[in-house]
């Protein structure tokens, strides 16, 4: 029995690692663009990643042939959501603003570009994982589209002059 439970075990052991060698470095890409970390400064996605690679690999036996790379990106998803709540819903924490190229959009906006377009999730199936209207996300999806490719103008530089010599 004891053997069995073991190989059990290791079975999983290898299943599981096999998984996260062809999939954690799009997921830390994700990670990564949900956090507006730099790629090569990202300690915030690598923890979020750490975290649901460690939930999927702890529900890894009763996936039933679902797809892991699914569940891993909705654990990701959603701890990231968890994790925004916390961040701008009081609670007293800060946290170093986001330095990237997302780093214009809210933390929703984020997530729903990033489930869309990064990683191809339908509309119905972002709304289903984050519980908003599907409607909702089609119109952060689109606002947060127009956002980056339209960033609002600052100032005009001004002109100095100079005089010839």
């Amino acid at each position: 029995m004891r053997e069995r439970r073991a190989s059990q075990g290791a079975r999983r052991a290898r299943e599981f690692e096999a998984f996260v060698t062809g999939a954690a470095g799009r997921l830390l890409h994700a990670a990564t663009l949900l956090t507006a970390e730099p790629p090569d400064a990202n300690p915030r996605a690598r923890r979020l990643l750490t975290l649901a690679l460690a939930h999927t690999y702890a529900s890894w036996d009763r996936l039933r042939g679902e797809d892991p790379y699914d569940r891993a990106r909705q654990n990701l998803a959603v701890r990231f959501a968890r994790g925004a709540w916390h961040q701008y819903g009081g609670f007293g924490r800060t946290r170093p603003a986001p330095t990237g190229v997302l780093a214009r959009l809210t933390p929703q906006e984020r997530l729903i570009l990033v489930l869309r377009l990064y990683e191809g999730v339908a509309e119905e199936q972002a709304a289903a994982l984050l519980g908003l209207p599907t409607e909702r996300v089609r119109a952060v999806c689109a606002r947060a589209a127009a956002t980056l490719l339209h960033p609002p103008r600052g100032p005009a530089p001004a002109v100095v002059e100079v005089a010839p010599s």
